[in-house]
Order: structure tokens, then sequence, then C-alpha cells
């Protein structure tokens, strides 16, 4: 690998002797064009790929919280009138005091 990585120019800069290869893209780069991220030495545009899907899903979290508190207060809203409707139709003789009252 040492005698195949001296050999090779960086994929962005062809004048420059390439340091690293990126583990994703398997592309040879310069010193500038890598960067390191949990242990790898990754070149921008797989680093890029990598960190902007996360970004975005933390983005849209907040939606996924607005509807799952919408559903549950439309469900908890339901659940009350159901049971009310319910016990308004029984019939009196169950609702009245043990003494008839």
């Amino acid at each position: 690998m040492t005698g195949a990585l001296a050999r090779q120019r960086c994929w962005t800069h062809a004048q420059r002797e390439a340091v690293s290869r990126c583990p994703s893209c398997t592309r040879y780069y310069c010193r500038e064009c890598v960067t390191e991220h949990e242990g790898h030495l990754l070149c921008k545009a797989c680093l890029s790929k990598l960190i902007v899907p996360a970004a975005a899903r933390a983005g849209t979290r907040w939606i996924v919280w607005m509807c799952a508190a919408l559903v549950g207060l439309v469900a908890a809203f339901a659940w009350h009138g159901i049971t009310g409707y319910a016990l308004l139709q029984l019939p009196p003789a169950w609702t009245r005091g043990v003494d008839g009252e």
C-alpha cells in the first residue's frame, strides 16, 4: 500500500502528491482534501454525504414530535367523548343512589 500511495496524485489537485486514500470512494487525496472523521480520513464529498443526512433528520424531528402530540390529543378527546356518550346512555335507574333518590 505504501508503494502504491507514493506513486498516486490527488484526485482534486493533480499536481500534488496523495497522502491518503478515502475508504468510501477509494480515491487518493492530498492533505487539504481529506478530513479525519471517527478515526478515518475521508474526502470532503464523502464526509458531506455522512453529515448532511444526519442534520436533515435532526431538522425534521420536531415535526414528528408535533404530529405525535396532535395524534395523542385527538385520541384523548375521542376517548373522553365516547366515554361521556356511553355514560349518558345508561338508564336513569343506574344513576340513582341506593335509597332510590
